[in-house]
């Protein structure tokens, strides 16, 4: 089994074209790699909560993508500051108000996008299961948009004055080192073994180790 994740790691890098690989191995591909799982955890949290609201309690449509867009928010706004390597308290000026203007945006756009959808659902003479999923569906698509939109606000604007400095100056975390050795083993670079730091090739004129 544990031969068989490296291989499969090894085959999908194969997959991606080369120049997307190489973005993914800078500094903006790693923090968006570590963004991902950020949004799929608000948006799972966002799309449940939507469908409990619309199929369960009968909650309009409009009213239920706001209320999911601010729950996926305050998850991704908990998940973001890990992702950005930010620790302590947040500055509200600087960091949670801008955050939650973002986030507002997306609610806008996330409340019109189930609201229309549920409008045409409804105008198509669909069950009231069909409506829920067709408005789950566009408000899914909607999300993609607002999240690479998101992602370009926080690395360039909201977390850019020590998000990606302090990122480059910090040791890469053990998954992170695993999973970028495998994907340049799979490129065709060093093996994942030769990726170690070694203390003689980084000091040229330390002693060579003594032979017994």
């Amino acid at each position: 089994m544990t031969l068989v994740a490296p291989k499969i790691v090894r085959a999908a890098w194969r997959l991606v074209p080369a120049p997307l690989r190489d973005w993914l191995r800078g500094s903006t591909g790693r923090q968006f790699v570590r963004f991902v799982p950020v949004s799929v955890a608000a948006l799972a949290a966002s799309e449940i909560t939507l469908a409990v609201l619309v199929g369960v309690a009968h909650v309009t449509a409009g009213l239920s993508g706001v209320i999911a867009s601010i729950v996926g928010a305050a998850v991704s706004y908990v998940l973001s500051r890990w992702a950005w390597h930010r620790t302590g308290k947040p500055h509200v000026l600087k960091e949670t108000l801008p955050f939650w203007a973002v986030s507002a945006g997306a609610w806008l756009v996330l409340g019109l996008a189930s609201h229309y959808a549920s409008v045409w659902a409804k105008s198509m003479g669909m069950s009231h299961t069909q409506q829920t999923l067709f408005v789950a569906a566009a408000y899914f698509m909607a999300n993609c948009v607002t999240f690479v939109t998101r992602f370009a606000i926080f690395h360039y604007l909201l977390f850019a004055d020590r998000g990606s400095v302090r990122r480059l100056a910090e040791p890469v975390d053990a998954a992170d080192s695993v999973a970028f050795a495998l994907a340049a083993e799979a490129a065709g670079s060093a093996p994942v073994g030769a990726m170690v730091d070694d203390p003689a090739a980084a000091d040229p004129a330390a002693e060579p180790p003594v032979r017994r």
